[in-house]
């Protein structure tokens, strides 16, 4: 809905209340034409059912309107005498409708002396309206569900994320349940309704997005059911619903970006990260030894050996072998077999057992790959059974997987030069970029765009150049070989900006069971920030104390109370 369209809307709310209400507002000793004027109809109202002016900003809150319009339906049934059970599930049913039948009915009278007490369910209510207001405006619990950021977040880590550091988006969804995103929990239904919808609007930041942060956000691309389940694709979500995505951004408004070996350079430079930023590249290690003690030693969790494996290979002897792949096997056009396997391989005992020789089945090289920091590389190179480790650099070419799709020769690790869109500033348009900004200028700016040959046309306007109407930015993940990010899918409108993570609340290690329960919580990343410079300190002992200490606050100013009581 645009601007005309929410004004023309409002308008008929205002006429429909007025319809509904006026009687009851002359009932209550006030007059008619107060059920007329908007916003100050709705600050008499809650005199008229005994209740604070401040409730009426409530009612203009999305999401929050959702829970105060039935609280107040029932208020007004019960100010004029409506008490009963089935009145007020009328009431909320009919989505307020009944009060029409109560305004034309001459035997209901206002009871001007309600109690003001608030009522067990009134409570949850408003316990419900001020979480809501924190989710949305304050503060929001995440969770980091994959290792696009490890190591430096990692799987299980549990996080609050600050909605005011970059200013608070108000809600574009405004029929929505509260506190929970695209998904109802448990019985996984669609938790929104795609009309009507709010038009962008962002309050005032403390801060602006700045290279090295860590920035929550929405895929710009959703289109997925839910976020872990891939196969059904097709949706179109608003975009305070598409998935929440947790990367740095290395590349803000108005830079020029590119990669070149897998190093980030803006603007020509490269890009000095903050110390806290665990970066990690895929490396191959040469080896004819296991390697699982020194990977374990540094902590490395993601590497694998590949093996080739010809296709006269027996049902025995590839159901042998299939039990040591991590994450299954590929089947060759030709018949052939490509398996990868864990740091260790297929031990040489399983395939003497099933006669399978070692030419069949080759080692590449005696290489193993794996994801680790260039630290801890340079640190893996000294341990003995060591031959060598090298950094994986992808340099053939991935055109059609890697943004824009158009590329033949760019890769995961080398691409660019790619200038990030800045609000207000024109760029020269030609056929050959502007698969770059297509998804700007039709998706996320909502313009009519026609090529024809080499003539682009802009809402029915030939033209060669275009002004940005918000800021985008360029965001990837530390894990540099195991991310979907910005060299995907592209830029990351300001529009889609969530917030800012500023400190892990719990942490729990997903590879450990929960009956060893002590090693279940990394106690070491309690309540530690996320930005910063240094190693991350817990505060998590200054948490218990400061909760251990306001309980006994608590509980000897209650003894104190009641002996002055008593006395």
């Amino acid at each position: 809905m645009d601007l005309l369209q929410w004004f023309l809307f409002f308008l008929a709310v205002q006429v429909i209340h007025f319809a509904g209400t006026w009687r009851l507002y002359e009932k209550a000793g006030r007059k008619r034409w107060e059920a007329l004027i908007p916003v100050y109809n709705a600050v008499v109202l809650m005199r008229i059912i005994r209740r604070s002016p401040w409730w009426t900003i409530l009612l203009f809150v999305p999401i929050v309107n959702l829970i105060m319009f039935p609280v107040v339906w029932v208020q007004i049934l019960k100010a004029f005498g409506k008490t009963s059970a089935t009145d007020y599930i009328l009431g909320v049913v009919t989505l307020g409708l009944y009060i029409f039948v109560v305004n034309y009915d001459d035997k209901a009278t206002y009871n001007g002396d309600l109690e003001n007490k608030e009522s067990t369910l009134s409570s949850l209510l408003f316990a419900i309206v001020v979480a809501t207001i924190v989710h949305t405006y304050v503060m929001q619990p995440f969770q980091i569900p994959t290792p696009s950021l490890e190591k430096t977040l990692l799987v299980g880590d549990f996080l609050f994320v600050s909605k005011f550091h970059y200013g608070a988006r108000t809600p574009m969804t405004t029929i929505a349940a509260p506190m929970v995103h695209d998904t109802i929990p448990l019985i996984n239904k669609k938790s929104y309704s795609d009309w009507p919808q709010l038009p962008y609007f962002r309050f005032p930041g403390l801060e602006r997005i700045e290279k090295n942060d860590i920035v929550v956000f929405n895929w710009p691309i959703d289109t997925v059911t839910r976020f872990r389940d891939r196969n059904t694709v097709g949706l179109r979500k608003p975009i305070d619903k598409k998935s929440n995505y947790v990367k740095r951004c290395v590349g803000t408004p108005g830079d020029t970006f590119s990669l070149r070996d897998g190093i980030v350079f803006i603007n020509g430079q490269e890009l000095k990260l903050s110390d806290r930023a665990q970066v990690q590249y895929m490396h191959k290690v040469y080896t004819k030894q296991g390697v699982g003690a020194a990977f374990n030693q540094y902590g490395i969790n993601e590497s694998y050996r590949s093996y080739h494996f010809p296709a006269n290979l027996t049902q025995e002897q590839l159901v042998a072998i299939q039990s040591y792949a991590k994450g299954g096997y590929r089947d060759n056009t030709t018949g052939e077999y490509d398996i990868t396997t864990g740091p260790d391989g297929i031990p040489q005992q399983v395939l003497e057992q099933y006669k399978i020789p070692a030419a069949q089945g080759q080692l590449y090289n005696g290489v193993i790959k794996a994801n680790m920091t260039l630290a801890i590389a340079a640190e893996l190179k000294k341990t003995a059974g060591i031959d060598s480790v090298v950094r994986d650099v992808s340099k053939e070419g991935e055109g059609l997987r890697i943004f824009p799709h158009t590329q033949p020769t760019w890769t995961v690790d080398n691409m660019g030069d790619i200038y990030v869109p800045e609000k207000g500033k024109t760029i020269q348009l030609t056929t050959e970029n502007l698969p770059l900004y297509k998804m700007v200028i039709e998706e996320y700016e909502k313009n009519k765009l026609e090529v024809n040959g080499r003539e682009i046309k802009i809402n029915g306007k030939t033209t060669n150049s275009y002004t940005f109407a918000q800021d985008y930015y360029w965001m990837m993940g530390d894990n540099r070989h195991n991310s979907e990010d910005s060299r995907y899918w592209g830029f990351v409108p300001e529009d889609h900006i969530v917030g800012k993570p500023v400190f892990v609340w719990m942490s729990l290690d997903q590879n450990v069971p929960w009956g060893q329960i002590n090693k279940k919580f990394r106690w070491d990343r309690m309540f530690t920030t996320v930005n910063g410079t240094g190693k991350p300190v817990s505060y998590f002992k200054y948490f218990v104390i400061a909760v251990v200490a306001w309980f006994a606050f608590d509980f000897f100013r209650k003894k104190k109370k009641k002996t002055a009581e008593n006395s």
